[in-house]
Order: C-alpha cells, then structure tokens, then sequence
C-alpha cells in the first residue's frame, strides 16, 4: 500500500511539475494562416506536400517546414486538463496501481521500495530474475529425479527450489543425519509444510491486473482509428509500453515465491525444534539456514529477499543446490555403510564453482527477458515512428532512451552478479589476491550504478508519459522527426490518406507486437511449470 501511494504521490508531482497553461497551439489554423499570407504575398517558400516537398499550389500543401513552423506558429502547448487527466487515469495509473502487486517480502520496507524501483528501472532485470527462477526450480527438480526413492529427497528440492530469495546455505558436515537417521525425517517434513502453505493468487491481485486490462482494452477499442494517426499525445503506446508488468506481475503470481523475510526465519526457527544428529553429544547444527550477514556473501542483493534481487543469488544458489545433491546423493541407500559412522565422513563438493549448465540457462532467461522488454517498448517505439511526421522524434527516442537504460542496467547487475560469484571470498583461498579484490570491486561498483541509473531510468518512463499526456511534446521540434531528419524535418498537419493507412497499419503491427511479447511471456511461464513441481514416488 505504501509503495503504491508513493508511486502515485510521485507521479502526481511530476505531473504537476510538467504542466504549462500558456496558450495552445492550434495547428490546423497555423496552417490556414500560412496559406492566406502565401495567397498574398505569392510566396510558397515552406510549404510542402505530405511527402515534405515543395508544392507549386497553395491548396496542395498539408505540411509546412520546421523553420516556418517556429517563425509562423511559435511554441505554444496545446494542453487541455480534461486531456491529461484521463489519459493519465486511463493509461498510467492503473500500472502504478499494479506495481503494488509485485512479490516484496523484505525485512526493510527501503529494499522493497527498491525492488520495485528496479522493476520499473529495467524491465529486463525483472523477467531475467523471474525466468531464471523458474529454470533454476526445473533444473534442481530434474537433478533430483533419479533420487526420490528417498522420502526426503522430495522434501528437500521442493524446499530448496523455494529458497532462491533467501542467502542459502548448506552446512554438509553432518550431512548424513540429515538425510539417512529417520529421526530427522521430522524435521524435513515440517519444513517443507510449513513453507507450502501459501497463496500465490489474491482477490487484490486479480482486481488489479484486471482493472489495467479492462482499461487497456476499452482505451484501445474506443478510437482503435485515430490512435497513432494523429500529431496531439495519446496514451496508446504508453499503454503498449507498459504491457511487461503485467507478465512480470502474473509470472510471479504463478510461480508463488516464498519472499517474506520474517515469516520464513520463523518457520526454519520451529522446524530447528525438530533437528537430531546421530551424536548426542553438543547442540544440533543447523544444515540449512537462510540468513548470513554482509561479511558473509560477495554481494549485498543477495540478503535482500524480494525476488527481482534472485538475480545476484542465481549463481551462489545453484552451487549450494548442487552441494546439496550431491549430498544426497552420497546418502543414498546403496552408497552409505550401515554403521553410523558415516557421518563423520567427508561431504562431497561440486568440483567447479560454476555448476553445469548455468550459463545455458542464463542465456535462456536473459533471451525471454529481452524479448519482453522491447516486444512491449518497441512496439510504442514503433507506433510512435510511423506516426506522421515519420520518423524520430521526441516520443519515439523517449522510449528508446527507457529501453536502453533498462538493457545496459541488465548488464551491469548481470556482469556484477558474475564477477561476485567469480570472487566470492567464501571459496578463495587466498581474500587479499588482486585476483579476488579487483573483481569483487568491480563487481561493487558495477551495482550500485546500476541501481542509480534504475532510479533515474524510473523517474524518466514516468516523467515521458506525463509530458506526452501533457503535450508538452506537441511541438514544432518534436512534430518533426528533427532528431532523425536534421535540416529536411517537417511537419505534417493534414495526414493524406497514404500517410494515415501507414500509421494505422504500423499500429496494429505494434500493437500485436506488444501483445503477443506479453503473452508469449506469461504461456511459455505457465508452459515450464507443468514439471516445476518433483513427483513424490514414496511419500
């Protein structure tokens, strides 16, 4: 609820910020004085055809060029409140109101106001981290397949599969009490009840995600004609735009993650009562916990438990996932002696910090992200190009500029998420190495400016939807295309009917592109899940 007003708070300033009363501009008439003074003086110089050339009659011209759109129409703003404040109820807000949806959890309510600021910062972060979260649950499930012969083995990668927002670890000094004594049986069966008793689905969550489609759809299907044809602001490719939430919000929906720092440490705390060790001697060692402290980890994000941050724990993860296999599977019933010494022999490890196979499925899930990202932003990147005058303009680069910053901000946190594992000082022998030092510095580095641009990167998609329902881009410089089209820019005012079958085409092209992107994303999520949970065969 907090993160929710502060988000509408923020954008409310903003707009606010961004509102110029000066007397608008009304484009049509500018045109209709050009042509009665070229009536008079004969002079043509400016006015162009649709297609921005030179006409040889006056009641030919539909455009007019840059220079003699500043001389003759100057920089008024048409803004109309009644304007602003339903595209801003009809095409933001909602998503603002969704952005409240998304899986929190943290122990600091500033880390999950984080979390959401790194979502809206870059979209790709946020399905990289839900996608590889879903590959991870597949990968450790099918790694276990061959060992849930063992009661336990279910237990254990159902439980593991839903601690990749936690600091996991796995303590294998007494691995065999763990799995082998049957007076630990308890312990892993109360674990795993305690932490499969949520509700991924909400009548909050589905009320919200509901109320941004109903309202995407009834904007779009109320003028699907005029959307992208005309040269005043419309929210259509903002609501395009937005489109990724949605998947992210309903991914993460589906795949229920277990995020809630204080509930959590309180279930491992109960199910700790039901530990024993085949030693009677001392207190019992916890095998698994789910908390460290700052000194005790490569990276900071990997103690933040909302599940955008799973990115800079995908790795450690995946190596104490496969520790913990391998555990289990040198407990199994046929490789440990019968006498009880077998705890005190020595727990195998991964032979590798980079555990098989976890390069593929990063590539996979930085490949569905991307594809989100800029199926959503480059479907309004699109509809904005192809709206007369074509081309780039402030509009169109205003996306651009958000899609970018959100990839190169992917990047960063991905490459510092490597060179943190690269330099873990839990597995270097040697912490004062320029090998380990140099990387892990990098690695700090690389974070926290990908956090600063996810916070500028928030603020500007905000702002860019606030100016455009504002149309404070509705300017001779940005009518057009003067970032592309340099000296040749113009503006068209009258759309011929080539020009306006071009955009309407280009808008549903647009359209379905950002559509089928979002969609694509939530079936091929609900796709992968049909195998996501292990199949108890003793139980």
């Amino acid at each position: 609820m907090g993160l929710r007003i502060g988000s509408q708070a923020l954008a409310l300033l903003l707009l606010v910020y961004s509102v110029d009363t000066v007397a608008g501009l009304d484009w049509t008439q500018c045109l209709l004085d050009i042509q009665a003074s070229a009536n008079v003086t004969n002079n043509l110089v400016g006015l162009l055809d649709g297609n921005g050339y030179p006409v040889s009659n006056i009641a030919d011209a539909t455009a007019i060029s840059y220079s003699l759109c500043t001389s003759a129409c100057g920089s008024g703003r048409n803004f109309q409140w009644t304007v602003l404040s339903q595209d801003f109820s009809s095409w933001l807000l909602p998503y603002l109101a969704l952005i409240s949806q998304l899986p929190f959890g943290a122990d600091d309510r500033l880390d999950s106001f984080m979390s959401a600021v790194l979502t809206v910062g870059s979209p790709a972060l946020a399905g990289y981290s839900l996608f590889i979260t879903l590959l991870n649950s597949r990968w450790i499930n099918h790694r276990f397949g061959p060992l849930l012969t063992n009661p336990n083995s279910y237990f254990a990668v159902s439980i593991v599969s839903s601690l990749q927002q936690f600091p996991l670890k796995w303590h294998s000094n007494d691995f065999a009490s763990r799995i082998v004594l049957s007076e630990s049986d308890r312990w892993w069966e109360i674990l795993h009840q305690s932490m499969d008793n949520g509700q991924s689905w909400s009548a909050a969550s589905a009320t919200s995600i509901g109320w941004v489609v109903v309202a995407y759809v009834l904007s779009i299907a109320n003028s699907p004609s005029d959307a992208f044809t005309s040269t005043q602001a419309d929210g259509g490719a903002t609501g395009s735009m937005w489109l990724w939430l949605i998947s992210i919000v309903v991914g993460w929906l589906l795949l229920s993650p277990k995020c809630d720092f204080k509930r959590l440490t309180t279930v491992f705390d109960h199910a700790h009562k039901y530990a024993r060790t085949g030693s009677t001697d001392g207190p019992t060692q916890r095998a698994l916990t789910i908390t460290a402290q700052d000194d005790h980890v490569a990276s900071s994000d990997e103690l933040l438990t909302p599940p955008v941050f799973n990115y800079s724990r995908s790795l450690p993860w995946t190596h104490t996932a496969e520790t913990m296999f391998l555990a289990f599977q040198a407990a199994a019933p046929n490789q440990v002696p019968d006498n009880t010494s077998s705890e005190a022999q020595s727990a195998p490890q991964p032979s590798s910090r980079w555990v098989p196979g976890v390069f593929t499925r990063m590539a996979l899930a930085s490949g569905a992200s991307l594809a989100l990202q800029w199926g959503t932003v480059g479907g309004a990147f699109i509809a904005e190009w192809f709206t007369p005058t074509t081309g780039m303009g402030c509009r169109s680069l205003s996306y651009l500029i958000y899609g970018a910053v959100s990839t190169v901000i992917w990047m960063m946190l991905l490459i510092s998420s490597i060179l943190a594992h690269y330099s873990d000082p839990a597995g270097c022998s040697d912490r004062k190495s320029v090998f380990v030092v140099v990387p892990l510095a990098f690695s700090v580095c690389l974070r926290r400016m990908g956090k600063l641009l996810a916070i500028a990167n928030s603020l500007w998609v905000i702002l860019t939807c606030v100016l455009q329902y504002s149309d404070f881009y509705d300017t001779c410089f940005c009518n057009s295309s003067m970032i592309s089209r340099g000296q040749a820019a113009y503006i068209t005012i009258i759309e011929t009917s080539a020009q306006a079958f071009l955009a309407k085409v280009a808008w549903y092209g647009a359209l379905s592109l950002s559509l089928g992107s979002a969609g694509a994303f939530v079936f091929l999520i609900s796709l992968l899940l049909d195998t996501l949970k292990p199949s108890p065969q003793l139980i």
